[in-house]
């Protein structure tokens, strides 16, 4: 009997230190909705992983400096002047260029005149009503684009074809608007500008 108790008391006392040796089991947390969500992570010197997100591109744009607003302004009108103009000066150049070929074997000063007559007619149908709503800046660039057309300034034309009383009082009248019928074009200098535009223009009338 007394080593039966002594079995049993082994048997228990084994059971309890294989108990005691064993790990404790292992408690999983509870994740939520969002726990498992993978992101980037940042090392940091002392090991630490830091979550990181990457953001899209953000454009940030700030008020425009007063000088650099005036430029725009004014470039943005030459272009718009350039593009309004330009058909008219292209029209009228071409005109003119025919006038001279034609004027250059005439001898009767009265056929002259009725030729320039009927030329001058065609220009007020075609463009009479559009270039007279122009500005009085549109209608400098206009001039100034003619003379590139031409090679000859507006006064030197209507000196040329109505005579010099008129181009004298046609120059007045330009200048009571602020403005000149002698507008030079220089496009490697002064109108180095307008030049580029009247480039731009030209492209969508095939040169």
């Amino acid at each position: 009997m007394r080593s039966l108790l002594f079995i049993s008391l082994l048997c228990v006392l084994g059971l309890a230190s294989r108990a005691q040796s064993q790990p404790p089991p292992v408690q999983h947390p509870t994740y939520g909705v969002n726990d498992t969500i993978v992101v980037y992570a940042t090392v940091m010197d002392d090991g630490t992983l830091v979550p990181t997100a990457w953001l899209l591109p953000v454009e940030v744009v700030g008020k425009m400096p007063r000088h650099l607003a005036r430029q725009q302004k004014k470039m943005t009108r030459l272009k718009n002047a350039v593009y309004v103009t330009y058909p008219y000066a292209r029209e009228a150049s071409r005109i003119i260029n025919y006038m001279n070929r034609r004027m250059a074997g005439m001898k009767d000063e009265s056929e002259r005149r009725k030729f320039i007559k009927s030329q001058e007619k065609q220009l007020k149908e075609a463009f009479g009503d559009k270039i007279t709503s122009l500005s009085v800046y549109q209608g400098k660039v206009l001039m100034k684009l003619i003379n590139r057309q031409t090679g000859a300034d507006v006064y030197a034309i209507l000196k040329e074809y109505k005579g010099g009383a008129n181009a004298r009082l046609w120059q007045t009248v330009a200048f009571v608007f602020g403005s000149s019928l002698k507008q030079p074009y220089d496009p490697t200098g002064e109108d180095a500008e307008m030049e580029g535009y009247v480039r731009e223009v030209e492209m969508l009338y095939g040169g």
